[in-house]
């Protein structure tokens, strides 16, 4: 159940990340303030529908008693909304990569990486917060069941991210090994 959970959850990530992408790329420059507010809002949808289909899929896969629901749904919803305000850090490290990415300098793109890894040890330190949160209103194993669902649906959005990221390239054309 959870395999399929997450293959339908990354097919339907692929698909919306693709015509994302399509719109990046046939947009005429990249100065042009509509063909960025749309891929600002594409974006923005695509985070949306992430988050209700990590909802169901965590759902369906932790089957919470009704008093269980009753506490770890809010808990749930304020854990995405702290999630939501350290992804924005995240979003906004990458649009400025994407911009500026053929034009980068040594300083800025060892910015960039320091305002990724702050966003890691941001979602590290949240989790850990979390992880006593969910456990009072939770048993320890459906705690584990769901920091193991998020973490994996987390990095599927990231690999898709990724995979539409371009590579840094040094002056030889290739990334260095």
């Amino acid at each position: 159940m959870i395999r399929k959970s997450l293959l339908s959850f990354s097919i339907a990530a692929m698909v919306i990340l693709t015509g994302i992408c399509w719109s990046q790329s046939s947009a005429q420059t990249p100065s042009d303030n509509s063909a960025q507010t749309a891929t600002d809002q594409d974006i923005d949808l695509l985070r949306k529908d992430v988050r209700s289909q990590k909802r169901r899929i965590i759902a369906s896969n932790l089957q919470l008693t009704d008093q269980e629901a009753l506490k770890f749904w809010p808990l749930y919803d304020q854990y995405t909304a702290d999630l939501v305000k350290i992804n924005d850090a995240k979003y906004a490290a990458l649009k400025e990569f994407a911009s500026s990415y053929s034009t980068l300098t040594d300083d800025q793109a060892m910015g960039l990486v320091r305002k990724m890894l702050g966003v890691d040890q941001s979602v590290a330190e949240l989790r850990l917060r979390y992880t006593a949160l969910f456990n009072n209103v939770i048993p320890g194993r459906k705690t584990a069941v769901f920091f193991q669902l998020d973490r994996r649906l987390v990095m599927l959005i990231d690999l898709q991210l990724a995979s539409q990221i371009p590579m840094i390239l040094l002056s030889g054309g290739n990334p260095r090994q």
